[in-house]
């Protein structure tokens, strides 16, 4: 009962819009009150949430991604892909998701690659005959790749949550999100085959193509060099976040493409963004510590493995939830309150923690193109003055696919498995 009631409070909190930092922190600390304990471990808990090494890499990423978005990265990249496959059925379609995968390996962002990779596919595609729908479907579903293409920050995040190794969950990210990528891309070509209105682009000469892809391989090889250490061991994902960060500089900086004014408003928007994460981490913090005092999350998993003998079930249970919590939070929020709840039942199933973070993930992308919360629908409104039942329209094919790529998963946990336990 007194686990309903908390959850019931929760829930009120969020639907009379009480910003989810403030939610989780004011609850934690009336439900801290209330026990009661003293109060000087809620700034103890505060000053924990922040001091871990781990959390370097979010700001550092964030900073990255604004950057390279400053600097019109985006459009190299475009620019390079659409000049090798453009001209395929649907090529323009097939040139925006490889985009946004390689823009995701060098953001880690979903929200920094819609918005960077839409600015220059919206134009291009719809004035090829493109139906607006469709396109503005297809960048919103090809931003989610940048939470799941490493490096990921809510795989960060939920590593520092479950202290999972980041590493693993990093590769074990690269298996589902490549064969998402191939999905869209898939289902992008047919659409096209079968659309009389789209107008095929000239094949770029070899000339283009060796100049456009002259133009991205500076941010090609930043994108290597920051996978290529973290999985080396080279470097921890923080350390080479700030790697990527310093080259992304000097990248953007030799290019011209960078000055003092946009590297002050990069900043100022990765300070933004960074404030937010933190602060829905200290209080989800606190939130946390409460409710394992009151044993919540112990007597849930109690009830979860009493009830559902079956690991299906559970995951089953799992995705219906997320799903339904998709429709009102967004992605980070979901995995900061829902992980520290569920993530004791995982061991009772014998569940493995790494396939657990990447189907969570995998389900959460899927929340960030269902509305009426779905954060890269706004994005895509926003950027392509749109109307949201416009770009939720084009958006529900790419939906379905996510949550098939989630049940693939469940059946052939070695998509995501076989690359982190066998390299």
């Amino acid at each position: 009962m007194t686990a309903f009631f908390i959850l019931a409070a929760l829930l009120l909190l969020l639907v009379l819009r009480v910003p989810v930092a403030f939610a989780l922190g004011s609850l934690g600390v009336f439900l801290l009150w209330y026990f009661p304990l003293p109060l000087n471990a809620v700034p103890q808990r505060l000053y924990g949430s922040m001091d871990s090494f781990e959390l370097l890499a979010v700001p550092m990423f964030l900073l990255m991604s604004n950057v390279l978005l400053k600097g019109g990265v985006g459009k190299d990249l475009f620019a390079a892909v659409q000049s090798w496959v453009g001209h395929w059925p649907g090529g323009l379609g097939v040139a925006t998701i490889l985009s946004c995968g390689l823009f995701s390996a060098v953001s880690g962002s979903s929200v920094a690659t819609a918005a960077t990779i839409a600015t220059v596919a919206i134009p291009e595609m719809t004035s090829r005959g493109y139906e607006r729908p469709f396109v503005l479907g297809t960048l919103a579903a090809g931003g989610t790749l940048g939470i799941l293409i490493p490096p990921s920050i809510p795989l960060i995040l939920y590593g520092i949550v479950t202290e999972s190794s980041v590493p693993k969950l990093f590769l074990a990210g690269i298996g589902p999100g490549v064969f998402l990528a191939g999905v869209f891309i898939i289902y992008g070509v047919l659409y096209s085959r079968f659309n009389r209105n789209y107008q095929r682009v000239t094949k770029a000469s070899w000339l283009d193509r060796r100049d456009a892809s002259l133009m991205a391989l500076p941010t090609l090889l930043l994108a290597g060099s920051i996978i290529g250490s973290i999985y080396m061991g080279i470097a921890t994902p923080s350390e080479s976040a700030g790697i990527g960060f310093v080259l992304a500089l000097i990248i953007t900086f030799a290019m011209g493409r960078m000055n003092w004014e946009k590297l002050k408003e990069a900043t100022y928007n990765s300070m933004k963004t960074t404030t937010m994460v933190f602060l829905i981490i200290a209080g989800a913090k606190v939130f946390s510590y409460a409710i394992t005092l009151y044993r919540l999350p112990q007597d849930i998993s109690l009830m979860l493995t009493t009830n559902i003998s079956e690991p299906g079930i559970f995951i089953l249970a799992i995705g219906v939830v997320l799903l339904i919590a998709g429709f009102f939070l967004e992605s980070l929020s979901m995995l900061l309150i829902m992980v520290p709840v569920l993530f004791p039942a995982l061991e009772g199933m014998y569940i493995d923690p790494i396939w657990f973070g990447i189907f969570f993930v995998v389900l959460i992308e899927t929340a960030l193109i269902t509305p009426p919360v779905g954060m890269n629908l706004f994005i895509i409104q926003a950027v392509g003055g749109a109307r949201l039942s416009e770009v939720a329209k084009g958006a529900w094919p790419f939906a379905l696919m996510m949550l098939a790529t989630a049940t693939l998963l469940y059946f052939w946990q070695g998509l995501a498995l076989y690359i982190p336990y066998n390299t």
